[in-house]
């Protein structure tokens, strides 16, 4: 009996039927390991999962990427429900993903670590890009839990340190599906709508890496990147790190420390002050002191005082030496009987061995000149 044939779309519509009608396929769990994703520009994501034997091609239409709470990456291990469908015009079937669960926290690791690969590829996380904290922020936004202890204490810690910079709080989710979307679209929107904001902290207090994982989410990561106001990150305690404080202008070890890093301590700031005003008037009391040095140098009636005294030694110096030359004036001593005895050629001659009998010799007296004749020369002995 010869079959009768169908075309190609035939086969393949009767085969889409028959697994649209199996209530297994269409509300399937399947386990396995991601492979080959690809995100879409419009928004979907294809992808694959694979045991040890086989493997099948996935779709996360965009509506579900959106309630993801990490990005899916190569290696990962995951549970996947959905129902299986069936692309007549190719022929080819597919898992198309409802809900998606990871299996471990491993897995997680997996996920930031590509993540976090990618996105420094990208420049997000380079120092030339990170902005510098303003010194005397005006105003701080708070994007973090309206009701966690997180934003009590940096409250606290703001308003011991500085009561005079305005704080915007900002509530938004921290954990679970749309906490990604919460948290990115509040940076987005306090730099579109305030740009009277100096510095926006993002954060929460500490938790386990699921409850974290909203801020090792790429939207949030880029929102912070793209923000033109500096960003600090503050999430959970010291040891824990996310995708968010590397894409932040600043890390905080905790929302406590976000909080004192943001805010100058008004208290600390009066001293430092006080400390220059104090250094301001010894300088300019020196500076003052040593202009009236200047002036008083300048005084007529100290510089003629100064004068006089300078005159009175020089006299007194200039009287010491003319007592010295009058001491010492021929003059004088011929005034007294001595007299100076010159040779028959004007020269003044101080020992008898310079003349000889019959020489003629010249005594000069105080009151006239003497002339003379050797008769004899005694040498003394």
């Amino acid at each position: 009996m010869a079959i009768k044939p169908v075309s190609v779309s035939q086969l393949n519509g009767y085969i889409k039927r028959i697994l649209q009608s199996d209530p297994l396929l269409g509300n399937v769990s399947v386990i396995g390991e991601v492979s080959n994703v690809k995100y879409h520009e419009t928004g979907h994501v294809y992808f694959s999962m694979k045991d040890e034997n086989s493997k099948i091609n996935c779709f996360l239409p965009s509506d579900k990427v959106a309630n993801l709470r990490y990005e899916l990456a190569d290696g990962m291990e995951i549970t996947a429900v959905g129902y299986i469908h069936l692309y007549e015009k190719g022929g080819t079937y597919s898992l198309n993903v409802r809900e998606i669960a990871v299996s471990g926290q491993g897995d997680l690791s997996i996920a930031f670590e590509k993540l976090k690969e990618k996105l420094h590829k990208e420049g997000l996380f380079d120092a030339r890009y990170k902005k510098p904290l303003p010194k005397f922020p005006n105003k701080i936004a708070l994007v973090t839990s309206g009701s966690g202890a997180a934003l009590e204490d940096m409250l606290k810690i703001i308003k011991s340190r500085n009561n005079i910079v305005d704080v915007l709080i900002y509530p938004v989710l921290v954990q679970g599906p749309g906490a990604a979307l919460d948290i990115s679209g509040a940076i987005n929107e306090i730099n579109e709508k305030c740009p009277d904001v100096d510095i926006i902290i993002t954060g929460r207090g500490g938790g386990s890496v699921e409850e974290l994982w909203a801020f090792n989410e790429e939207m949030v990561a880029r929102s912070i990147f793209a923000s033109t106001i500096p960003v600090i990150s503050a999430v959970g305690h010291e040891i824990d790190v996310t995708i968010a404080d590397f894409a932040a202008d600043v890390r905080a070890q905790t929302p406590t420390a976000a909080a004192q890093l943001a805010v100058p301590d008004t208290a600390e700031l009066k001293l430092y002050v006080d400390s220059l005003q104090n250094n301001l008037h010894e300088m300019v009391d020196r500076h003052v002191r040593n202009k009236k040095r200047l002036l008083d140098m300048y005084n007529m009636d100290a510089f003629m005082k100064n004068f006089e005294n300078k005159i009175d030694l020089y006299m007194a110096a200039v009287n010491t030496c003319k007592v010295k030359l009058d001491s010492l004036n021929p003059k004088n001593l011929l005034s007294l009987g001595y007299g100076a005895i010159l040779d028959k050629n004007g020269t003044f001659t101080r020992t008898a061995s310079a003349f000889k009998p019959n020489d003629l010799l010249t005594v000069v007296l105080a009151d006239g000149n003497v002339h003379c004749n050797v008769q004899n020369v005694n040498k003394g002995k």
